[in-house]
């Protein structure tokens, strides 16, 4: 999997990249040379939605030791990856911001306490930003299916003084059973029910199932869903979540054209529902398809809606304001 722990070959020197000043710090010249590619593909396929940066990431990988870079993403926040990584390669670019409606919201209600649930949480990017000081200290659980992305949000979980718990389980819409998850990438893998003894097996949650033990239903809480097609399924099991005080940051893919999340999430599910508008320049609100026909420019690339029934939370997405530049 490529998710997997890569061990530094360097004993003494970490291999560290500082996004706010550029520091480079434990690479040889080679290793400098292969970041200096990794930053310039992010560059020049960034307007095109990254279309083709993997295949770059792969071409350099050929040329460098197998190890980690540690990433500081913020000064309260380390974050390691996979060197040349197909996916995550692209915030050695600083001028690309990942996801950046996310963090533009989630900044901009760093004054508010509520509880970040990082369903899909992968090596655990936005549970480590959303516990760090720029973004509130919030309180933060990180659910992940997959065995070796759950090692390596432990692994980010420790580099930050594991500040937010982790959790090795597949979101569903309901608590119970097994699934396994399968996959080439990483970031893309899909879950398959299976009895429990199955090798790889892991146990299904729903997030209504987690709220006696592990959510307080009493709380402001932010849901991140991102689970590679079952999300209709995982918000079918969060009822009572989103009855709360609640706000569900869900992915509706663009290669969906019939935006089948957003309208779920509209229709069944009666929540307001947002979406960054570029041509605007703010969160706008979704009253039909035609902003999402707009927006949703690539096939390849999935696209962040933000619903809620709290008028706090409403209020706080049309006042978001964005990353200064």
């Amino acid at each position: 999997m490529e998710g997997s722990l890569r061990r530094n070959d360097a004993a003494d020197a970490e291999f560290f990249y500082d996004r706010q000043s550029g520091r480079l710090s434990g690479a040889g010249l080679v290793d400098q040379m292969a970041v200096y590619a990794l930053q310039v593909g992010s560059v020049v396929t960034q307007p095109f939605g990254h279309r083709g940066c993997g295949w770059g990431c792969d071409m350099v990988s050929c040329a460098v030791a197998q190890r980690d870079i540690v990433v500081r993403l913020n000064p309260d926040v380390q974050f390691a990856i996979p060197f040349c990584d197909r996916y995550w390669s692209r915030i050695l670019n600083s001028r690309y911001y990942y996801e950046e409606e996310i963090e533009t919201f989630l900044r901009s209600v760093a004054d508010i306490k509520y509880t970040f649930v990082d369903c899909g949480a992968n090596f655990g990017y936005w549970s480590v930003l959303a516990s760090s000081a720029p973004f509130g200290r919030q309180t933060a659980l990180a659910i992940e299916a997959s065995p070796g992305n759950a090692a390596r949000l432990a692994l980010n979980a420790g580099l930050n003084g594991n500040r937010y718990r982790c959790m090795n389980a597949a979101i569903g819409g309901r608590t119970g059973g097994f699934v396994r998850v399968a996959g080439r990438r990483h970031e893309a893998f899909s879950t398959y029910a299976v009895k429990d003894d199955d090798p790889g097996a892991v146990r299904r949650v729903s997030l209504d199932g987690l709220l006696k033990d592990d959510l307080d239903a009493q709380a402001p809480m932010v849901i991140k869903l991102d689970v590679e097609g079952v999300e209709i399924e995982a918000i079918e099991g969060a009822k009572a979540c989103l009855s709360g005080n609640s706000l569900l940051i869900c992915e509706d893919h663009g290669s969906d054209p019939t935006h089948g999340v957003s309208r779920h999430l509209m229709k069944d599910a009666a929540l307001s529902l947002y979406i960054f508008d570029p041509a605007a320049w703010r969160f706008v609100r979704i009253d039909g398809p035609a902003v999402l026909d707009r927006v949703k420019r690539y096939r390849w690339v999935g696209y962040n809606v933000f619903g809620t029934r709290s008028p706090i939370w409403e209020d706080r997405l049309q006042s978001a304001r964005w990353i200064c530049r």
